[in-house]
């Protein structure tokens, strides 16, 4: 019970899990939380325990508050403490806007932007001592990409709300800040239609010479929820090597 704690959602693959994993080397016991793959989970789980942390599965849409609410108690029946909480579990509707349905709006809205309000809440009533909280957001939020509507919108709604939360939840010792990646070929990245042109447009047009990578996003994580960065607040830290400062 006197370990240091870290939930990252949707951490069964990805950059979820390569946070975890992570974050398990830094010592924390981490709450794997998936939605789908539990064999992934099992996965990303076992490599936790081989790092010598205790690792905690979770299945869990973040969409969905009483889910919210119920993860959280088995984490307070587990542990007892929450240090750390990444929301990174994200999903999306890619449809240009005259394709758009409610269902696509709440569906994308709930899992990529209330899931943060509502995971913060429960979340800082673990952090006694305080904690650190990191939303991921990408370069939607902030520019026109094709299809991604939805995404986008939620996105700049975590952006939003990673302010608010960083003022709102100081006075408990919490210090709240989102990461904004650029494009990395995960996964995630093969539900774009027009997944090959923005890979090309990374790789040729990102200043730094390279694209972005996972461990680029994960070292930016790590930082903030060091004591390093305790007086940087409600920022969103862009790891795009550059590319969001040209048109």
């Amino acid at each position: 019970m006197t370990n240091k704690v870290a939930l990252v959602t949707g951490s069964s693959r990805g950059v979820g899990k390569a946070i975890a994993l992570e974050l398990a080397k830094q010592g924390y016991d981490i709450v794997v939380n998936y939605a789908r793959s539990k064999k992934a989970a099992m996965e990303t789980a076992e490599e936790i325990e081989k790092l010598g942390q205790k690792a905690l599965i979770i299945r869990a849409n973040v969409g969905d508050v009483e889910k919210i609410r119920t993860m959280f108690a088995t984490i307070k029946d587990e542990f007892g403490r929450l240090d750390v909480f990444i929301s990174n579990a994200a999903s999306g509707v890619l449809r240009p806007v005259m394709e758009l349905e409610e269902s696509h709006w709440d569906w994308t809205m709930n899992i990529n932007s209330k899931a943060l309000l509502f995971c913060a809440q429960e979340a800082a009533k673990l952090m006694d001592k305080g904690g650190k909280i990191v939303s991921i957001s990408s370069l939607g939020s902030i520019r026109y990409l094709e299809n991604y509507t939805t995404v986008g919108v939620s996105k700049a709604a975590v952006e939003a709300l990673t302010r608010y939360l960083s003022v709102e939840l100081a006075p408990k010792g919490i210090v709240v800040n989102a990461v904004s990646g650029g494009a990395i070929d995960t996964d995630a990245l093969t539900h774009f239609p027009n997944r090959e042109q923005l890979l090309q447009d990374a790789r040729e047009k990102t200043p730094a010479g390279r694209m972005v990578e996972i461990e680029d996003l994960v070292k930016t994580v790590k930082f903030l929820v060091s004591d390093d960065a305790f007086m940087i607040r409600g920022q969103t830290i862009i790891v795009d090597g550059g590319r969001s400062l040209l048109v």
